[in-house]
């Protein structure tokens, strides 16, 4: 009986794998990559047209030794990694490790673990497709370039163990132009007005919302609010116009790899490599009660939306028994095609659709179960029926001035029956169906309420996600790794859901701006990724790529290096005095920032926080205001003497203080603004003499 030998990536799938398979298959892991660059060396002959030197990696010898002895036992060797560009690199390299025949070598890939894609993939061998393999190539390349070359410089400018990269140094630049957006950002006063009318033979009062006259009229200030108010005071109201109609909400597109991330972090709140790290397990295989182990969703890193017809069919099939044929999408839903989508698979979704969350939870842990659930209702949310609304607007006339008010209700619940995001659970108005043309109101309360506009808001996990794929930067398999890289390095910190620059985020930063331009432009990054696809697609050589991107970039660096030795960084000296020896004690880098130390290391090892003071008194008790961070290394502006005195602001304080209400200023940009939100005051020119 002939031998086969089925390597896969993960031990995890293994156990799937065999049950699917008979005796006289063996399965094996090589547990991801086997050979890399070497990590001491470049690793790229620069001289010999960039040709790359890879090496076993350390620690897989013996697991390699086990899959050669393996090899020469079997008759037929199916190379079963993941179906991606990365899983394709890693079957070339084990085809080179492995040292066998390769006509005995042959590529099988399935975009789910199950006994049919499986069987199917072993019936339907393929050639290594060496496209996928060069763009795989040319990225690690590229990104080992960037790593190598810049990583140094950035130890000798800032502190050891920093790192650059192609995409987490854009990552973090678009961190950084967030923050800069939201420290410039000037708030703006706005009014609005709402108001409330008695409807004869009704309880509740219709409530409607101010509008304008022809077209919508904002209102700026106080002063433009009164005079309105003025105006309205003895206005006749009256309904001028009630409008019905209906209102369609269309199912959801089934999720790709960021889609899933931005969803199971605004819903579940979970990080992004959270999520991928419990798609992974649902992919490799589970153990179900009366099933065995199985894989319970399709493959995890796609930015398609393409499902099989197989699944599709059998997604309709099962909305129709359950839910009835109303609730059976009638159009196939698509996205339009992007050059950057990778068709390859299909979108994420169950392998089975009547394999319920609900049927499986005994055997999957609670996150596991939440993500499973949150997969399944989006995907057969996505074969169903778009959601109809009836929609109700009315128009109420006040003299030359108008009130709106809108409200809609759904008739027909469709895909909503399944899966609601959190704009479809907000409540909108009810309104009575008594309401008609020319009908008279009565003016029960005008409510005025002030508004401040607001900076645009941090980046999230799920958002940076959605930047990073609308720009172009980075894959679905990077998504993950460069925020976890970010946060890890301590440039950005995570509070709550949000990120924020750290003081050594933006030192790194800079230095990327002003020495390599290129490599953290968007456009730039996401014109490589356009040429890494092309590589994909077969139509651009890999080493034209990397032929073109090196000598840019060795070009930066050598100008950099020079002028990185002209820097001669010595510790600044203050005057704070250590306390065991009396010497003056100086700035110091730690992992978590600056730090004052003793000079006389080693033989005094006196340490204390390091505090900028920006030439401000505390406005609550006078005494210094410094520079300090928050444990995750995020910056703000506190008291020194803390925790006597309490005073801190996320804004650098002035020494200013308002001519309106005497609180103390903030600078804002190049501007001057009030601390207190309610007052509004801003100053654009600093020297004006008016400030008290």
């Amino acid at each position: 009986m002939a031998k086969y030998l089925v390597i896969v990536e993960s031990p995890a799938k293994v156990k799937t794998i065999k049950k699917f398979l008979g005796s006289n298959y063996d399965v094996q892991a090589s547990n991801g990559h086997v050979r890399d660059f070497p990590k001491s060396q470049f690793g790229i002959d620069v001289d010999n047209d960039f040709e790359p030197k890879y090496i076993t990696i350390r620690g897989k010898g013996e697991l390699l030794a086990g899959l050669r002895k393996a090899a020469k036992k079997a008759d037929k060797i199916y190379l079963a990694t993941d179906p991606d560009r990365e899983g394709e690199a890693i079957s070339w390299h084990l085809m080179q490790a492995l040292k066998e025949d390769p006509a005995k070598m042959r590529r099988i890939s399935f975009n789910e673990i199950t006994k049919t894609a499986v069987k199917n993939s072993i019936k339907q061998p393929r050639d290594l497709d060496m496209n996928l393999v060069d763009a795989q190539q040319a990225r690690r390349m590229l990104d080992r370039m960037v790593g190598y070359t810049i990583s140094p410089l950035l130890w000798v400018k800032v502190k050891r163990g920093l790192s650059a990269g192609r995409v987490q140094s854009v990552a973090l630049r678009i961190i950084c132009d967030r923050e800069d957006e939201i420290n410039a950002f000037i708030p703006e006063e706005y009014w609005s007005l709402d108001g409330e009318f008695r409807v004869k033979g009704e309880k509740k009062p219709l409530k409607a919302k101010f509008y304008g006259t022809d077209k919508k009229m904002p209102i700026h200030n106080k002063k433009e609010m009164e005079e309105l108010l003025a105006k309205l005071e003895n206005a006749e109201y009256e309904i001028t116009e009630v409008k019905k109609g209906e209102r369609i909400k269309n199912a959801p597109l089934p999720f790709t790899t960021s889609t899933l991330q931005q969803e199971a972090s605004k819903t579940l709140n979970f990080s992004t490599q959270k999520t991928m790290r419990l798609a992974q397990q649902l992919y490799e295989g589970v153990d179900i009660k009366g099933s065995g182990t199985v894989g319970i969703i399709t493959y995890l890193r796609t930015d398609s939306t393409r499902i099989s017809q197989e699944a599709d069919a059998a997604a309709r099939e099962y909305i129709g028994q359950q839910y009835g044929e109303e609730y059976v999408s009638v159009t196939e839903k698509s996205v339009k095609k992007e050059q950057k989508i990778q068709d390859a698979h299909e979108a994420i979704r169950p392998t089975d659709i009547t394999r319920l969350p609900a049927m499986i939870k005994e055997s999957l842990s609670r996150d596991q179960f939440r993500l499973y659930q949150l997969i399944w209702k989006r995907f057969t949310a996505s074969r169903m029926a778009a959601a109809r609304y009836e929609t109700t607007s009315v128009k109420i006339g006040a003299g030359e001035y108008t009130f709106t008010v809108a409200a809609s209700k759904v008739v027909f619940d469709g895909f909503l029956s399944v899966y609601t995001q959190e704009e479809d659970n907000q409540k909108g108005n009810v309104l009575s169906q008594s309401l008609e043309k020319g009908m008279k109101l009565t003016l029960e309360e005008l409510k005025p309420e002030q508004h401040f506009t607001q900076p645009p808001a941090h980046y999230t996990e799920a958002s940076l996600v959605k930047a990073l794929e609308e720009q172009g930067i980075g894959r679905p398999s990077t998504y993950a790794p460069t925020i976890t890289t970010i946060i890890s390095r301590r440039y950005v910190s995570k509070e709550q859901k949000n990120l924020y620059v750290t003081e050594l985020g933006e030192v790194v930063n800079n230095i990327m701006k002003q020495a390599f331009p290129s490599i953290v432009d968007v456009r730039f990054t996401a014109m490589m990724e356009g040429l890494l696809d092309c590589v994909e697609a077969g139509t651009v050589q890999w080493k034209t790529v990397v032929r073109n991107f090196y000598p840019d970039l060795k070009k930066d660096v050598d100008a950099a290096e020079k002028e990185l030795e002209k820097v001669d960084i010595q510790d600044e000296v203050t005057e704070e005095v250590c306390d065991v020896c009396g010497r003056n004690m100086v700035i110091k880098y730690g992992p978590h920032g600056r730090f004052l130390a003793c000079p006389g290391f080693p033989e005094c090892r006196n340490t204390k926080p390091y505090y900028e003071k920006i030439g401000v008194a505390c406005p609550k008790c006078g005494k210094d205001v410094v520079l300090k961070k928050t444990q995750k290394g995020r910056k703000y502006y506190g008291c020194i003497d803390n925790p006597e005195c309490d005073f801190m602001s996320w804004q650098k304080p002035s020494d200013k203080k308002c001519p309106v209400c005497g609180s103390y200023m903030i600078e804002k940009g190049n501007k001057l603004v009030c601390s207190q939100e309610t007052c509004g005051y801003v100053l654009a020119n600093t020297k004006e003499e008016d400030l008290i």
